[in-house]
């Protein structure tokens, strides 16, 4: 098989697996906004904040992000404690379900459909598509690596 037709055949079934086990949101559901996945996705990569921590970073004034930190905290997603440095002060972080919600948005396959699937494939098929993948991810490194190495 030529590479533009391997190129094309992996692209479809790609698309097509995607189409089929990706995680379906349910539309009647809590649907975070952009901004509020903002907060929790900086907050995971930052640590606990104060509120004027996170009023700079977003650029909004105090009583903005103090006013969606209230929201956030109503609807369980985030908490207040206190500062070990300074008790006189609360930082905001995650809560369970905060964490929980962020697990859930960064899951692109639903691991409920993609364990339906894998149950009807051989072990052999399994093998084989945990190798074929492996293979791909790690040429598209080395491509990556490459292609910046170029940059620099």
């Amino acid at each position: 098989m030529d590479l533009e037709r391997t190129t094309e055949g992996y692209a479809g079934l790609f698309s097509a697996a995607y189409q089929l086990l990706h995680r379906r949101r349910d539309p009647r559901g809590y649907r975070p906004s952009g901004e509020t996945l903002a907060v929790l996705y900086h907050l995971a990569d930052s640590g606990p904040l104060t509120i004027d921590e996170a009023a700079r970073h977003f650029d909004r004034s105090q009583s903005a992000i103090s006013e969606r930190i209230a929201r956030m905290t109503e609807r369980g997603l985030l908490t207040r404690i206190r500062d070990e440095r300074d008790r006189r002060r609360h930082l905001v972080w995650l809560s369970e379900e905060g964490e929980e919600l962020l697990r859930v948005e960064r899951e692109v396959l639903s691991a409920e459909s993609l364990t339906g699937a894998l149950e009807e494939m051989s072990g052999d098929d399994r093998r084989a598509l945990i190798q074929g993948t492996t293979a791909l991810v790690e040429a598209a490194r080395t491509m990556a690596s490459r292609h910046a190495r170029g940059s620099e």
